[in-house]
């Protein structure tokens, strides 16, 4: 193929991936205008990161990441990265002047999840093109754009990292199915680099990528041991700037949750790994010495992995065990596969599954080993839902090329084949068959119900109040840390042992226990949402728990209703006798 045809598929991708992703932001961004309008985003974490990027253009240091009016003094080092916050931060620093701070938010929360979505749908057709022949790029683009649940972290609005590594990894994977050279090493390791400063989460479908490179390195491939040198150098490299440049304040946070010490060293160790086997495969050729070879330095770098950074077997090892419980085993995204309700796991599962089978048809009708490359991310991915289902994500998206092939291929064998190929492709569809088959239980939603607690009215409600200390239940945390200038108790984020403790004892226990809670957090405010704790059964059922008190309508004398708050939200005021009484525990 020519240059200059080449040049122009190039630019024919691109136009129908923007275009596709523009027009699909516009519809969305219709949808949810009363809520994006009012800065009300679709996701905690996307409210929190942007006043994260609020915080940094006020003046709060780049390093300090710390969310000061979350939990005790002097606030919560939370576990996210800068880097996420670069380009958001920008738009909203640009166009402030021009615009005001508010309507510029409002732009950069719309345009910079559609960037990444149309360079999203991009890269998916660079892949398609690459190894699914004519006539298969477009399509991808057209099932990446409906691949339920990936599409659901490019809505507008949803600004935390989960869009910006998605698109890292597909790069890594277009360096894969791309002939192997340095330059493609250098590109993939790079991208890895940032993706592990942004999170931890892909870290294993990063190594598997690692996983597939190697397995051209395993049998000489040409050029394979260069690209393996290319991954090693790059990631390495990367994370050395990275630990100047991203280094926060809470670097030394004894665990393996985001972009500390202790991560750094762990995926610095592994950067040798595939530097190690280049270098060693100049003297050895043969599979089966390159497999023993292979094997040995796994296991030295895995050891090395374990030495240094041990926290990174459990993650999440410093969550209170009674936090553990009750929340974060309870957050959707985080439930396991095969423990989530059928309708959830269908929803997510589904397009992942389609997608891998259809790559193993692919594999086994072109005997073309690339497809191998995309099937081990595909199976790391898969293999990641089974722990938790936010590895959807990856996994759903990457079932395009192979899912656009399909279709290529259904279309000489009439319009009953292509139907059922464009059915077994539309991941969008699969929630609504779980629909059908079963109630199914919402993981997220990018619109609150009615009545809901964080609808934009309860929050301007929130925002009204004079100063003071909120304790709410923990998503209505991250939503009032944004919308107003009160200090919060708790937020559904891990690190916040302390504040989220607090939170569940306050509504879980008697009113007298929530009175000492109240008095030691020096709360101001209590709110409480219609469906709140409800996902506890039994455990939030008792009689004397204050939470059902307060739903029964019978608060304690030293909570004051607040008459003003709209429908779904219960707001009560403090008595301020309260902090003068002796506390009787």
């Amino acid at each position: 193929m020519g240059t200059g045809t080449e040049r122009r598929l190039v630019y024919g991708d691109a136009l129908v991936a923007i275009l596709l992703a523009c027009l699909l932001a516009v519809a969305w961004t219709f949808r949810d205008w009363h809520q994006l309008s009012a800065l009300r985003l679709p996701d905690t974490d996307d409210v929190m990161r942007l006043q994260q990027i609020r915080d940094w253009l006020a003046g709060q240091r780049f390093n300090d990441l710390a969310q000061h009016r979350l939990g005790e003094a002097p606030g919560l080092a939370m576990h996210w990265s800068r880097l996420p916050d670069l380009v958001p931060g920008a738009i909203i620093a640009l166009l402030t002047p021009w615009l005001g701070a508010h309507q510029a938010e409002i732009v950069a929360v719309v345009t910079w999840p559609t960037a990444l979505f149309a360079a999203a749908l991009f890269l998916v057709a660079r892949i398609a093109r690459a190894i699914g022949g004519p006539g298969v790029a477009r399509t991808a683009i057209v099932v990446a754009a409906i691949a339920y649940p990936v599409t659901t972290i490019f809505l507008p609005g949803r600004i935390d990292h989960h869009g910006l590594q998605i698109v890292l990894l597909l790069l890594v994977v277009r360096t894969l199915i791309s002939p192997p050279t340095l330059g493609h090493g250098l590109t993939a390791g790079l991208a890895a680099a940032a993706s592990l400063v942004i999170g931890m989460e892909t870290a294993p479908l990063l190594a598997a990528a690692g996983l597939a490179m190697a397995g051209e390195w395993l049998f000489a491939k040409h050029a394979a041991d260069d690209r393996m040198m290319g991954f090693g150098i790059a990631l390495g490299a990367g994370l050395l700037g990275a630990s100047i440049i991203f280094k926060t304040s809470q670097w030394g946070y004894p665990g393996c949750d985001g972009f500390t010490a202790t991560a750094w060293r762990g995926a610095v160790i592994a950067a040798f790994g595939p530097m190690m086997m280049a270098l060693a495969a100049r003297d050895f050729t043969k599979p089966a010495v390159r497999a023993l070879l292979a094997l040995l330095v796994a296991g030295v770098i895995g050891g090395g992995v374990i030495a240094v950074a041990p926290q990174c077997l459990q993650p999440y090892a410093m969550v209170d065990p009674m936090l553990a419980r009750l929340w974060l085993g309870k957050v959707g995204e985080a439930q396991p596969l095969f423990t989530a309700p059928i309708g959830v796991a269908i929803g997510y599962a589904g397009v992942m599954v389609a997608g891998i089978a259809a790559t193993v048809w692919r594999l086994h009708a072109t005997r073309d080993t690339r497809w191998i490359a995309l099937l081990i991310v595909q199976l790391a991915a898969f293999g990641l839902t089974c722990f938790q289902l936010r590895g959807a994500y990856a996994g759903a998206i990457l079932a395009a090329p192979a899912l656009a092939a399909v279709i290529a291929a259904a279309r000489s064998r009439g319009t009953a084949w292509l139907a059922g190929a464009w059915l077994a492709s539309a991941g969008m569809l699969y929630p609504l068959a779980a629909d059908a088959l079963t109630p199914r239980q919402t993981v997220r939603s990018s619109e609150p119900p009615a009545g809901s607690c964080t609808s934009p009215e309860a929050l301007a409600t929130l925002a009204t109040l004079p100063p003071g200390r909120l304790l709410a239940p923990l998503d209505l945390g991250a939503y009032a840390l944004a919308a107003t200038r009160l200090d919060v108790v708790g937020a559904p984020y891990h690190r916040n042992n302390a504040g989220n403790l607090a939170v569940y004892r306050f509504f879980l226990r008697t009113p007298e226990d929530a009175a000492a809670i109240a008095r030691q957090w020096q709360v101001g405010y209590v709110a409480l949402c219609p469906d709140s704790f409800t996902e506890l059964g039994d455990e939030a059922a008792g009689g004397l728990q204050l939470v059902n008190q307060l739903r029964a309508g019978r608060p304690p004398a030293w909570l004051h209703r607040v008459a003003v708050a709209p429908a779904g939200l219960a707001l009560y005021r403090v008595e301020p006798g309260l902090f003068t009484q002796p506390a009787t525990r």
